[in-house]
């Protein structure tokens, strides 16, 4: 038999499979490449839909609430030694005529008032901060009281003081702002009841409200700079009531 002639066959095999496995590489490369591509394609589009989803929320929160709103970037939080943000910094200031005392909101609900302002920056006292006091409503009953924050490093908590004993609450209740002490609008979500405390003697309850914003994860929001619709209904009302009680 012819052995170079079985070897240049051997030769001309081992040649074909190098060839198939370089073909194999560069397709395997390309499917990567492909691959990565269409991940990344795929991360863009999730975050846009996000994006899309959030502006639409804040769109529809400044048609709700009406108004004057001043959109506003997160650009700096200060965190508790368990992670938990404490404060946040906005990208607007006495510039853009925010003052202290301004509420701050997002599509989730009241993140709390403008602290203090200056130049183009402006600092945010949280609903859950010790200091933050806010006129409150339960949504399915009307029992009010005063939200007020315990400013624990440790978890995000406000309280409902000054509750009537009688007053129907239960865990679970959606708490807004009533719109009286003509600082923040009426009927802005705030959170939700988890805990009613009771105790054996005294003429009221409280009631622990989880705030329905995630602070951790903001990153824009609406300063309110001007009166909204909410607001006008309820001075209206009082203005209504007083007329009525002076007759």
């Amino acid at each position: 038999p012819d052995r170079r002639g079985d070897g240049g066959a051997v030769v001309l095999r081992i040649w074909q499979d190098y060839v198939y496995l370089v073909d194999v590489k560069e397709e395997n490369d390309r499917l990567r490449s492909e691959n990565a591509r269409l991940a990344e394609e795929t991360r863009r589009l999730r975050h846009e839909a996000l994006e899309n989803r959030r502006l639409r929320s804040l769109l529809s929160l400044r048609e709700r609430i009406g108004g004057d709103l001043v959109g506003a970037q997160v650009i700096g939080r200060d965190v508790s030694r368990f992670f938990r943000v404490t404060r946040i910094r906005l990208d607007r200031g006495e510039r853009d005529r925010v003052r202290p005392g301004m509420p701050v909101i997002t599509s989730e609900g009241l993140v709390g008032q403008v602290r203090r302002s200056w130049g183009r920056y402006s600092d945010v006292l949280l609903t859950v901060d010790r200091t933050s006091a806010i006129d409150v409503v339960v949504q399915r009953t009307g029992a009010r009281g005063m939200l007020r924050g315990t400013g624990e490093d440790d978890r995000y908590l406000a309280q409902i003081q000054y509750l009537r004993r009688q007053d129907d609450i239960r865990v679970g209740d959606l708490v807004h702002t009533s719109g009286l002490g003509q600082r923040f609008p009426a009927s802005i979500l705030v959170g939700r009841v988890t805990r009613i405390v009771r105790r054996e003697f005294g003429l009221n309850q409280e009631a622990e409200v989880t705030p329905s914003v995630s602070f951790s994860s903001l990153d824009e929001v609406l300063i309110l700079t001007e009166g909204s619709r909410t607001q006008t209904l309820v001075e209206e009302a009082g203005e209504g009531t007083a007329a009525g009680g002076e007759l």
